[in-house]
């Protein structure tokens, strides 16, 4: 008698991502991606992380090898309650918890938020890892009108106050991913208020605000309501993903639920790696480190914003972003990114098609490039690649009629 294994009903929600899927098809030799949202390799400190693993292990072997504290390692959780003052925030360490990735915190969020059914408030676009996240506790999206300073305040003030209310708003409010647009001090407080006046709580993700090129973005949304909002943050983007390490700022009321849900989910996030970090950070190393990530950054960014100019047919839109690692281009009338993907992948090039970004009523002619990963010479040529693929693309749409 075979096994038949009778699946929950969640699992059906639990999609694969596309950017992992593209990934896969990107480790063919020859071809220039511009899909994955990776930082550069060239920007991680081996040399400082080598020197701390060698300390770690002498002065504290059996320590950072043993079980640790779910809330994290108390010298970096107060490192980032200081850290984060330079945000406008004021947070005691006891309302850090250290997560294994921000992207562990939108699963913590969804796990103590998320009804079936109950409304959840998502930009348009939005981060993908975040609806991943969700999906697997039915949530009813709210897809709130958005524009190029982020999302309208005006949409956060037509959410329904009946039951069952919104359980929170989910934003990127620097740099977001995918779009690469970075919210304005005015806008930050237009969408708090009103945030507090529909009685919804903010979940603020914060991945690339230290990726900023010319100016730093305005403070936190967090900091304008701290009793209502949650702050995600991560080293991924400005030591190394490969440690895994994000943390999150929870008010005290919520707090307790987010450590039980992390205790159900793996005890505690790897000690050993929390204690490298720490090792590395907390004599001011990424004062110096980071700067130089955006230094590079912002070259790639430049030459991404001249190939683009360069190559891409007339009708492509776009916008320069001031930080983080992201274009989002929308393609003229009559074009598919998701159809135009194995031909451009097949030339030799690669992109994420922008519709798997949507919650609700994507737009195919959307994409995004990723310009850290890849030279400015590359990019050039793979940008060049990309405006080939959309010309020939274009020269078969049927002309539009004219009435």
């Amino acid at each position: 008698m075979s096994t038949v294994w009778t699946q929950a009903r969640r699992a059906a929600r639990m999609n694969p991502s596309i950017i992992r899927e593209i990934l896969k098809v990107t480790e063919k030799p020859g071809i220039l991606s511009m899909a994955g949202g990776l930082p550069s390799a060239d920007t991680f400190p081996v040399d400082a992380i080598k020197s701390a693993c060698d300390r770690v292990l002498s002065q504290n072997p059996r320590e950072s090898l043993q079980y640790a504290a779910s809330e994290g390692f108390a010298p970096l959780r107060e490192w980032v309650a200081s850290r984060v003052s330079a945000l406008g925030m004021d947070v005691k360490p006891e309302q850090v918890l250290v997560t294994s990735g921000s992207q562990q915190g939108l699963d913590l969020i969804g796990k103590i938020m998320c009804d079936a059914g109950a409304p959840v408030a998502v930009e348009t676009p939005t981060y993908l890892g975040a609806l991943q996240a969700f999906n697997p506790f039915e949530p009813l999206y709210a897809s709130l009108a958005s524009d190029g300073e982020g999302v309208r305040p005006e949409a956060l003030r037509a959410l329904p106050h009946d039951a069952p209310g919104t359980r929170f708003a989910y934003l990127l409010p620097n740099y977001q991913n995918p779009t690469g647009r970075v919210m304005s001090a005015a806008r930050r407080q237009e969408v708090v208020a009103a945030a507090q006046a529909a009685g919804v709580p903010i979940v603020e993700d914060n991945p690339y605000g230290d990726l900023w090129f010319d100016q730093p973005p305005p403070n936190a949304l967090s900091s304008l309501w701290p009793e209502g909002s949650v702050y995600l943050g991560s080293f991924s983007k400005v030591l190394t993903p490969g440690f895994r390490l994000g943390y999150m700022i929870a008010p005290p009321e919520l707090y307790p639920k987010l450590l039980q849900a992390k205790q159900a989910a793996d005890l505690h996030t790897p000690g050993f790696n929390q204690r490298v970090v720490y090792e590395v950070i907390k004599d001011g190393f990424l004062d110096q480190h980071v700067p130089q990530i955006r230094a590079r950054y912002k070259a790639n960014r430049d030459a991404m914003a001249v190939a683009l100019r360069e190559h891409l047919p007339e009708g492509c839109e776009w916008q320069s972003p001031e930080g983080g690692m992201f274009f989002w281009i929308r393609l003229p009338e009559g074009l598919d990114a998701m159809a135009l993907l194995e031909t451009a992948v097949e030339a030799g090039v690669a992109f994420v098609p922008g519709a798997a970004f949507y919650a609700q009523r994507p737009d195919p002619r959307t994409l995004r490039l990723s310009f850290v990963t890849l030279t400015p010479d590359l990019i050039a040529e793979g940008v060049a690649i990309l405006g080939r693929v959309l010309r020939e693309a274009l020269a078969e749409v049927p002309a539009l009629s004219t009435p």
